[in-house]
């Protein structure tokens, strides 16, 4: 399974950045697919996942501001981030799994400041 991380970029605190993550590959395994995040000097935490297309979790300090998706026509699974907040910035990973992440997207970084 190869996973192709894109949409990062610079925005302003309260801006938008919707990334996506295109999976390809022997897909008919994957169950989850999310969104980690990673500062420097930190681990790697949970952002959102979404499991078989349908279930949704999400860490408290992104909930009713991102939102997850998946389209399975494209294999593809969206995070809408909205009223981005300085502390958001990091390097954004898609991972993808049948029960945890096994595969891993390449990072693309967000950045939150004015």
């Amino acid at each position: 399974v190869q996973l192709q991380a894109s949409g990062g970029g610079l925005v302003q605190p309260g801006g938008s950045l919707r990334l996506s993550c295109a999976a390809s590959g022997s897909i008919f395994s994957i169950n989850v697919m999310g969104w980690y995040r990673q500062v420097p000097g930190k681990q790697r935490e949970l952002v959102a996942t979404i499991t078989n297309g349908i279930s949704t979790k999400y860490t408290d300090s992104v909930k009713g501001r991102f939102t997850i998706s998946r389209d399975n026509t494209k294999n593809t699974v969206y995070l809408q981030m909205n009223s981005l907040k300085p502390e958001d910035t990091a390097v954004y990973y898609c991972g993808a799994g049948r029960f945890f992440p096994q595969y891993w997207g390449q990072g693309t970084l967000v950045t939150v400041s004015s």
